[in-house]
């Protein structure tokens, strides 16, 4: 048993596997990788290579590099929080609930991480380096910045990185747009908002005091679709025509009605920030063509 101090009391976790078979183990670690998070931006960087025009291999190896990366990330922040997470009393977490143990889970995350690097370099040197670059800022707000006021530059970071990573793979190593990696650091930023929002209170018990947390949940409610919007305005600049103007006049709508109805419904920022990142993502896909 792994036994840390928390918040003044003594927690154990389970290192080794949990009974039950390797099926149900590995289901648990499955389970441990943020698998939602994980299979989104992994598809969603597949779509933009593909609407870039990359063949089939380049595509594979895209798929490759950003699945591992995302496994290595999503593996080694419930490795990280782990004692944090059984202080919390989050039972849903596999490795609070002993369904798979910390160890297994630290390992999977390294051997992903190993994974990661030379499916990435694979890619091109310069595409490699910037990918693994937002894997590393991911890591960073894992192991030391979550708990700091720039928790939110390494989603920043690492959201800014997929689109640059996909257009420097392509022939001739294309530069992205502007505007177009400055929408995905801003979608980034509000995915940290909205994965926060949830667990601010229980965050602040801790003692963990990022961005979102010294704000509170009432200002992160109002605030939540702000950068999502941004990103929709700024996506909208890249040549699409009407359906920029409408994507935007949706983001503008969903947004306020969004925060109007927080004040009583307390759920309904949230939503709206899923509707305009939802808005967000299609338009990136529409302009994967503008990556090359």
């Amino acid at each position: 048993m792994d036994v840390t101090e928390q918040a003044g009391s003594t927690v154990r976790m389970p290192l080794g596997g949990a009974p039950g078979g390797w099926p149900r183990r590995l289901a648990a670690l499955l389970g441990a990788c943020h698998p939602g998070p994980t299979v989104a931006v992994t598809l969603l960087v597949a779509g933009l290579a593909v609407a870039a025009g990359q063949d089939a291999s380049g595509c594979l190896l895209v798929t490759a590099a950003v699945l591992t990366g995302q496994l290595s990330v999503g593996w080694s922040n419930d490795a990280v929080d782990a004692a944090r997470d059984t202080a919390a009393g989050r039972r849903a977490k596999p490795v609070v609930g002993g369904a798979v143990g910390v160890r297994t889970v630290r390992a999977a995350a390294l051997t992903a991480l190993a994974l990661c690097v030379p499916l990435s370099l694979a890619y091109g040197a310069l595409a490699g380096v910037v990918h693994l670059l937002g894997v590393a800022a991911a890591w960073l707000y894992n192991v030391r910045l979550k708990a700091t006021v720039l928790s939110w530059l390494p989603y920043a970071i690492g959201f800014a990185s997929l689109p640059a990573f996909v257009t420097l793979g392509l022939p001739g190593q294309p530069r992205p747009d502007w505007w177009i990696v400055t929408a995905a650091a801003l979608v980034g930023v509000g995915a940290h908002l909205g994965n926060v929002l949830p667990d601010i209170e229980a965050d602040l018990a801790l003692g963990v005091r990022g961005w979102p947390q010294r704000l509170g949940p009432a200002a992160v409610r109002l605030l939540l679709p702000a950068p999502l919007v941004a990103a929709t305005v700024l996506l909208s600049l890249g040549g699409v025509g009407a359906l920029g103007a409408v994507a935007v006049a949706l983001a503008l709508i969903t947004a306020v009605g969004g925060s109007l109805l927080g004040r009583h419904r307390p759920k309904a920022p949230f939503l709206a920030a899923i509707v305009v990142a939802g808005a967000d993502v299609g338009l990136l896909l529409w302009q994967g063509a503008a990556l090359s």
